[in-house]
């Protein structure tokens, strides 16, 4: 039985001081639904409410506790562990714990398909890190945050703070003794526009956890998506001890949206580099703890880039091992975002020949050339529609400064546009199309589908699995 992990300086060790360094990857899509990884559009709340329309509420449920058996299990685990990973992060939803009609009474239900994977994990040697990837009324403006608005009202509303409190606390007693957990990640990429109230959060959620649950360290992500720590607290060691601080490593270079081609030159791998050590300055220069919670490119498909495909992929390949080349060099923790999807960003993604891909080939495709989703989305066929709104919206506001609404500059004009008008505004239209789908299907129809995302129907990305191999044995017994 291995011990408690713990943070000690800038390094995560175990109950005998030895560092350990966590190389992993997110469990997202699983309980916390993306529309990219499985193919809806919208979030999730809106899906689900959609399906048990459609189905009725005993069918869906059917459907949704039959999608969260099959999508991780004894195999995903087995492969996981004989890629040599060892920390796998689990994006969870607080829906599945408290429901927003009957607000702080636990639901113990929603322990039970992630107390089976943590179960799994551990019996392979592998860490679990509980990653809160959604908040009551939105911690951000983006659909992983399954809140239906560009609002973060999480920030503005004192009552989903206390609730979320509330919840820590529940889910930090159920686990306090459970030592293949590594720690907890409190909140997924918080968007604080004041930049005060992530802090009072961390503060609040780091006392609830820790009075219940002394033992296990926490993860910390910046403020603005976890890239902004500069209005944290110059005490932050002594006032959040057992910490580490948590970045998201992603670079422009590994999506469509990219500068240029990534074609791996000096003057790129250094932009690469410098972006990187940027997000981690606050935290070197004080000597704290970092880990890289969500990175890793996406991938190009034959559906989307025919013949393309392999020279885009090739290059996603070679910054993926330039950055764990750093990675390396500064031990640095990490996990790799994502494990399993549809086919943009997993490790595994479901093949083509399961039930559930030829049923939505063509809402996919119709998807895809709507740029509904933003993560992944290429705009080429609604660029013409939607540029006009934003010089629409830059030449009428008089004031340029008014333009720089936050997160600018990681947000702009532009993307908020994308989250509004596409992402949210068209996307809540296909939701009923989606959901249609399933229309008269029996409960062994439905397993059928669920079944599709089962390890033995998914198709192993074989040249990213294969760097993270190498990339494991190169660094074993480095811990």
């Amino acid at each position: 039985m291995t011990g408690f992990l713990r943070v000690d300086g800038t390094r995560i060790v175990n109950e005998d001081g030895k560092e350990v360094i966590l190389r992993g990857a997110g469990l997202g899509g699983w309980m916390t639904m993306e529309n990219f990884i499985t193919g809806y559009p919208g979030c999730e709340f809106q899906i689900r409410a959609a399906l048990a329309d459609v189905l009725g509420p005993q069918k869906a449920a059917f459907y949704f506790d039959k999608f969260l058996e099959h999508f991780f299990g004894e195999a995903d685990a087995a492969f996981f562990k004989s890629l040599g990973l060892n920390c796998i992060c689990i994006a969870v939803n607080y829906r599945h714990f408290e429901d927003d009609m009957n607000p702080r009474v636990l639901k113990p239900e929603g322990f039970k398909h992630l107390d089976r994977v943590v179960a799994t994990c551990a019996k392979h040697g592998i860490y679990t890190i509980i990653d809160m990837h959604t908040a009551p009324g939105g911690q951000s403006g983006g659909w992983h945050c399954d809140s239906g608005t560009h609002i973060a009202n999480f920030w503005i509303h004192k009552d989903f703070q206390d609730r979320l409190v509330w919840l820590w606390a529940e889910i930090a007693k159920h686990y306090k003794d459970e030592k293949w957990i590594a720690g907890y990640n409190p909140m997924n990429e918080p968007a604080d526009p004041k930049h005060l109230g992530v802090v009072n959060f961390y503060d609040r959620v780091y006392s609830a956890i820790t009075t219940v649950d002394p033992n296990h360290m926490l993860f910390l992500d910046g403020n603005t998506y976890a890239s902004d720590f500069s209005r944290f607290p110059d005490d932050a060691a002594t006032r959040w001890p057992n910490a580490a601080y948590s970045i998201h490593d992603y670079t422009a270079y590994g999506f469509k949206w990219g500068l240029e081609p990534y074609e791996d030159t000096a003057v790129q791998r250094a932009r690469v580099n410098d972006n990187y050590k940027k997000k981690r300055a606050w935290m070197d220069a004080r000597g704290l703890c970092v880990w890289n919670g969500e990175w890793g490119p996406g991938y190009a498909s034959r559906e989307q880039d025919g013949d393309a495909m392999d020279e885009l992929n090739e290059r996603r390949y070679k910054l993926l091992k330039y950055q764990l080349g750093y990675y390396a060099e500064d031990r640095l923790s990490w996990s790799i975002w994502l494990y399993k999807d549809i086919g943009f960003q997993g490790m595994v993604y479901v093949s083509r020949e399961t039930p559930y891909m030829p049923l939505f080939k063509d809402f996919l495709e119709k998807k895809r050339r709507l740029a509904i989703d933003l993560w992944g989305a290429d705009d080429k066929d609604v660029r013409h529609i939607y540029k006009p709104i934003v010089k629409l919206i830059e030449n009428n506001v008089s004031n340029k400064e008014h333009l720089k609404l936050y997160p600018y500059p990681v947000g702009s004009v532009g993307s908020r546009v994308t989250t509004q008008a596409r992402n949210i505004l068209v996307g809540e239209f296909l939701v009923k199309e989606w959901a249609e789908h399933f229309r008269g299907m029996s409960e062994e129809e439905l397993e059928k589908m669920a079944e599709s995302f089962k390890f033995e129907n998914c198709i192993e990305r074989e040249g990213l699995n294969k760097a993270l191999r190498e990339h494991a044995e190169t660094e074993q017994g480095t811990n």
